[in-house]
């Protein structure tokens, strides 16, 4: 019996494991790097022990620091999460050879399905359907292909590439990006199938030969080649369903397996299916298998690693329709650019549980109130799955939720998610990995641009309500109120990166709204203040009534409303003086390291050329020239560490020759 687990990672999944590990009367172990020593699943445990450093290279990967913790501890288990060390062979082994119990596969079977070019030579030798694959560039003659890393997942390391062009390039990249988050560089090129969907068989087997399928799920809706959207079951002819499930089960056959596991598959437009990779590990999606089978993953995992039987031994029937999306911490109309920094705010309406199955809304999160957001590891903030007798239903209730959950502090992909399930495609079930390339309009904020000049107003408005709360004397008069009404009220802000806008209003002796404008702007609507406090504001806009809910942290203002969320920064009545920048400069989105330097002082460059790489939260981001002109300065070298801000180079525009 397992009586204490450790738990190999952190985030979202730790705090999953916990939650299980509690259920069940196991005591738990955390480990965590510095910048994790506050995160909320370090609270979550038991016991804690520091993994001293940030990166995961000297804490989350380092096997030596992770088995003396477990010794330290007195921890007779150990669970890899996902991510990290959860495909390594090596650690597999090396908790098993200290004499702990190894939630998960065995290191054989581990090894065997991490290198990807042998596993797909072993199971064509088991029958599962390949697609055509090359470890040497120049042996490829027909495009597109795509390049893969031969360790890992996570669509890290992956490359699209259409022509022969290109080819080398994607493939220097793709073996850096790799050897960054998994240790290993090696990559290989398989051919890319347009308008494929990334389908998937959840697998689970014991150590008395019963491997079962446990469901197909769709993971179809990806960005940069890592799944955001995923459901349960897939929606699929039972004939395809039935293939997949015979083609996970025989890959899982082939090397013993024991555990949880999850065979990938690219489904063709004309029904073919393609085996992609096998996942030896409990997957991020594994949530929506779980609200419609009614297991609990993890328990399974632990029972499983005791020695027990599974208690299944086929396929369960589907129960109702689950979906899943990833919360994010990125920006994807600036490319899905990572954003960090303080959550000031993160609450979601309606969750039913926490880390558990259950119907209805499901949060498994990462954060609270808060968390920092680091640059150090991936950017996902938490998953929210919503479960309901149909897949409208699912649909329909995960983007309401998402709708209304308050975000603050830093750029979520949460607009996207929302549009992406409220999209006639989804509805349809008309979806493909190729999805987001397609439908560049789900990239829109759900605020229209319209509704702009009354989130200000809202803004401005609760911003008044909480200077005369906090106001030492005449708290009862209405804000800014004079005998002379000559002079407005005047509040500006900043709406994104650079945007401004300028709130004028005037507010009778009762507090009601006189006069208000906002610049720029076409003509306001009239509007009524119903009722405006420090954190609520209602207006009557032409007869309709509008809640705005509203928090501000220090500066910055966030405002919830009917029609969406922006997030704004108050302007001082005084700004001081800044420095001012040389002009072209280009500045860093966030923090991170530059791995490459492309170019030289003095070098001319077009529009669009490549300057450098900046990588940061386990990607890479290209800077790029924003015009033709001359690199007149590049302050920091290949190596060199910045922060959000800094000048990464200096492209002096070319004079036009007219």
């Amino acid at each position: 019996m397992i009586n204490k687990l450790l738990v190999a990672n952190r985030g979202e999944i730790a705090r999953r494991v916990f939650a299980t590990c509690r259920a069940l009367g196991v005591a738990t172990v955390a480990v965590h790097s510095d910048a994790d020593a506050d995160a909320p699943f370090v609270a979550d445990a038991d016991q804690a022990v520091r993994l001293p450093g940030n990166t995961p290279a000297e804490t989350y990967l380092r096997v030596d620091a992770i088995l003396d913790a477990a010794r330290r501890s007195g921890a007779d288990a150990v669970h890899p999460g996902y991510g990290f060390l959860a495909e390594n062979a090596e650690f597999a082994a090396a908790v098993t050879d200290a004499g702990l119990t190894w939630v998960g596969p065995s290191a054989k079977a581990i090894a065997a399905m991490g290198d990807k070019m042998a596993a797909k030579a072993l199971l064509a030798d088991a029958g599962v359907p390949m697609l055509p694959t090359w470890t040497d560039p120049a042996e490829v003659t027909a495009f597109p292909v795509l390049v893969k890393a031969a360790a890992g997942g996570g669509g890290r390391g992956m490359r699209i590439v259409r022509d022969a062009a290109g080819l080398a390039e994607a493939v220097a990249g793709a073996r850096r990006e790799a050897a960054a988050a998994f240790g290993d560089g090696t990559v290989f090129i398989e051919r890319y199938v347009e308008r494929g969907r990334h389908v998937e068989v959840q697998i689970f087997g014991d150590a008395h030969g019963t491997l079962v399928a446990l469901g197909v799920r769709d993971c179809s809706i990806q960005r940069r080649h890592q799944k955001i959207v995923e459901e349960a079951p897939g929606v699929l002819p039972d004939e395809v369903r039935a293939t997949l499930h015979e083609a996970a089960v025989a890959a899982g056959r082939a090397v013993d397996y024991v555990g949880a596991g999850t065979v990938e598959f690219l489904l063709a437009p004309d029904g073919q299916v393609h085996f992609l990779e096998m996942n030896t590990r409990l997957q991020v999606e594994h949530p929506v298998t779980e609200a419609t089978t009614g297991l609990d993953l993890v328990r399974l995992q632990l029972l499983v690693a005791e020695g027990g039987p599974l208690p299944v031994t086929g396929p369960p029937p589907a129960d109702g329709h689950a979906i899943e999306v990833r919360l994010c911490a990125e920006d994807p109309a600036r490319g899905f650019r990572p954003a960090t920094g303080t959550l000031h705010r993160f609450a979601v309406p309606g969750v039913t549980a926490e880390f558990a199955p259950a119907r209805g809304l499901r949060l498994d999160s990462g954060v609270v109130d808060g968390s920092t957001v680091s640059v150090h590891y991936d950017s996902m903030l938490a998953k929210l799955v919503a479960w309901a007798p149909t897949r409208a239903e699912a649909a329909r209730t995960l983007a309401g939720a998402l709708a209304r959950a308050e975000l603050h502090g830093v750029a979520t992909n949460r607009d996207l998610l929302v549009r992406v399930l409220r999209s006639a495609e989804f509805a349809a079930a008309d979806v493909d990995t190729g999805f987001l390339d397609r439908h560049p309009e789900v990239f829109a904020p759900l605020l229209p641009a319209g509704q702009l000049p009354l989130v200000a107003l809202a803004a401005a408005l609760s911003g008044a309500a909480a200077r005369r709360a906090a106001a030492p004397v005449l708290a009862g008069l209405p804000s800014g109120w004079r005998n002379v009404p000559a002079f407005p009220q005047v509040t500006r802000f900043t709406v994104g990166d650079s945007a401004e806008i300028e709130v004028r209003y005037r507010l009778d002796r009762t507090g009601g709204l006189a006069e208000w404008s906002v610049l720029p702007s076409d003509a306001t609507p009239t509007v009524a203040v119903v009722d405006a406090t420090a954190d609520r504001v209602v207006l009557d806009v032409d007869g309709v009534r509008r809640a705005f809910r509203v928090h501000r942290a220090g500066s910055a203002v966030f405002v919830d409303g009917p029609d969406g969320a922006a997030s704004l920064t108050e302007l001082p009545r005084l700004p001081q003086p800044t420095a001012e920048l040389a002009a072209g400069s280009l500045l860093a989105p966030l923090p991170g390291a530059v791995t490459r330097v492309h170019v030289e002082v003095g070098q001319r460059v077009a529009a669009g050329d490549l300057l450098l790489t900046l990588e940061a939260m386990k990607l890479e981001h290209p800077v790029l020239a924003p015009a033709d002109g001359v690199v007149t300065d590049l302050p920091v070298p290949a190596g060199g560490q910045v922060e959000t801000g800094a000048v990464l180079a200096v492209v002096d525009p070319e004079e036009d020759p007219q």
